[in-house]
């Protein structure tokens, strides 16, 4: 009995060293699949070339044919890129998911939120499919408070951005090749030339924006045709919703923006 037992033990051991010879054999022979930072360079301008006039349908059909992932089902588990999104509206999240079901959503929960904006998101991850990667910075509010001083916004809003936005930002990106972000020309004179596609000098990956081109009608038509979910401070007069403390409603005859949270 005793025998028998070691006997299979030991046939045991050796099926068990053989299938962990044949699983390193296969992952050492498993192509890399997610490209070095050239690689990336050359695949960005050459789909800006390419997808001149492109829309937001086909831009996402591409992200997700060079950056969806091959070694698993489709999923986000797979994905080599992600969408963001800062839940003012979503029109984005919407025509991404109908791309890729599952598709990973950036939220960057900066602490400072309105409870609408925090509401929209919940309420966008139960309507569409997608998952939903809720990042926080590494300090509370209260703990970036103790450590900095009580409203750090209000004193140096860049380094508040950078401590509550940037850097969290920069920490999720790492290990995919490329974002979606919702960003419209329309949006800022800055933003006038933005590229469709294009490298990301900041985080070192390709950075597609489907809706670049949009203008506010078309946004608007989008949302009344899908029936696509909306923060509700849009209605409220805020035409751009960002952090609590740094969003105000514009006034009466200025410029829509003019209250717009900072990025």
């Amino acid at each position: 009995m005793a025998r028998n037992f070691v006997k299979h033990r030991t046939e045991g051991e050796r099926f068990a060293q053989w299938l962990f010879a044949l699983m390193k054999e296969t992952c050492d022979e498993r192509p890399n699949d997610q490209p070095d930072e050239a690689e990336l360079r050359d695949l960005a301008a050459r789909g800006n070339a390419e997808l001149e006039g492109a829309s937001a349908s086909e831009l996402l059909r591409w992200t997700d044919e060079n950056f969806g992932g091959v070694n698993g089902p489709r999923g986000g588990a797979t994905c080599q890129y992600l969408v963001a999104s800062n839940m003012q509206d979503g029109v984005l999240v919407d025509l991404a998911s109908q791309v890729r079901p599952g598709v990973p959503v950036l939220f960057l929960d900066t602490g400072y939120h309105f409870v609408e904006t925090i509401g929209t998101r919940d309420a966008i991850e139960s309507v569409y499919d997608i998952r939903v990667l809720n990042v926080t910075p590494e300090r509370s509010v209260a703990e970036q408070d103790n450590l900095l001083g009580k409203d750090l916004f209000s004193r140096d809003p860049g380094e508040c951005c950078r401590q509550r936005k940037v850097v969290p930002l920069g920490k999720s990106l790492a290990g995919y090749s490329a974002w979606v972000t919702g960003l419209r020309r329309v949006e800022a004179p800055t933003r006038a030339n933005a590229p469709l596609i294009s490298f990301d000098e900041a985080f070192k990956l390709v950075k597609i924006n489907p809706l670049a081109t949009w203008s506010d009608q078309d946004m608007q038509d989008y949302i009344a045709e899908h029936d696509v979910l909306v923060n509700p401070l849009v209605y409220e007069g805020y035409p751009s919703i960002g952090c609590a403390p740094c969003t105000t409603k514009p006034v009466e005859g200025a410029d829509a923006r003019s209250g717009a949270g900072r990025d």
